[in-house]
């Protein structure tokens, strides 16, 4: 992990289109503007893990419903 100090109105960039901006800092909290093409996904880290999460249950159930009906054909054909 790369681990940078920016200041208010400091940026940063990563790759050639995305720009990050620290744009407030008060306390704890840090304020960014993130500027990218609208192809990026820009997610909050806990989301992201979420929407993974959901991806592999749904991943999963849909197996489990293709392997349902494998074993009713073969009922059926047996």
């Amino acid at each position: 992990m790369l681990a940078l100090s920016r200041r208010p109105d400091e940026s940063l960039v990563i790759g050639n289109d995305i720009e990050i901006t620290v744009l407030e800092v008060k306390g704890d909290q840090v304020k960014l503007g993130i500027k990218a093409p609208k192809t990026v996904g820009i997610y909050r880290k806990e989301l992201y893990d979420q929407i993974q999460q959901e991806n592999k249950a749904a991943s999963e159930s849909i197996d489990n419903a293709v392997d349902a009906v494998k074993n009713l054909n073969d009922i059926l054909k047996g």
